[in-house]
């Protein structure tokens, strides 16, 4: 069965998220910036990159790798045809996390935003263990007892995203990246409408 995320158009994905009554592009494009600029590494993974969201903070005297890991190589197309100007710096990579880990690269720094929800914490552990980063940040959504998917005009767009959805826990997930050897080292959360919140932990490799 493929991946409900294989058919989901990056338009209808794009236009809900950005939504007043989501508001998840505005806030995680602030959080990316925020995860880019706060560790002294030359290399980042970014999994789940979808369109790109973010990708114009990279700083290019900063970073001279940039993976954007997604498995929905048509999102990977549109990355690349927006950040021309990341040619060369920019690596695009089609991967199922859940069946082709060890296709990953390893890297010294891994963003991951609104991606374990869809894999688990069993497979990101897989992912962590195979790149070994220095550091971690994930952005998970907190929902407070609401649906995950916000109410809008492309709600029935996500229908299918029921079958591969986890609820998050940042207590869990502390927890979970502990059993591979990463503390938690700041958090930070980012309010939402409707009640929810993304947090954001990040993480230190203390090997």
């Amino acid at each position: 069965m493929n991946n409900p995320w294989e058919s989901i158009n990056l338009f209808d994905y794009e236009n809900h998220m950005k939504l007043d009554s989501v508001m998840q592009l505005q806030v995680l494009n602030q959080m990316m910036k925020n995860q880019l600029d706060t560790y002294s590494v030359d290399n980042v993974m970014i999994l789940g990159i979808a369109g790109g969201n973010g990708l114009e903070h990279i700083n290019r005297e900063k970073y001279s790798i940039v993976y954007g890991v997604d498995i929905n190589s048509q999102y990977l197309r549109e990355v690349e045809k927006r950040y021309k100007n990341l040619d060369g710096t920019l690596k695009c990579l089609c991967v199922d996390l859940l069946t082709e880990v060890s296709k990953l690269p390893t890297a010294d720094f891994v963003i991951a935003n609104l991606l374990i929800e869809y894999i688990g914490y069993d497979c990101f552990k897989a992912v962590v263990s195979h790149v070994k980063p220095k550091y971690v940040s994930c952005g998970i959504q907190i929902n407070s007892g609401s649906e995950f998917v916000s109410d809008s005009p492309y709600l029935h767009v996500f229908d299918g995203l029921n079958s591969v959805h986890h609820q998050m826990d940042s207590d869990n997930l502390t927890r979970v990246m502990g059993d591979v050897g990463y503390k938690s080292i700041s958090t930070i959360e980012y309010l939402l409408p409707n009640g929810k919140k993304l947090v954001q932990i990040d993480f230190i490799d203390l090997e």
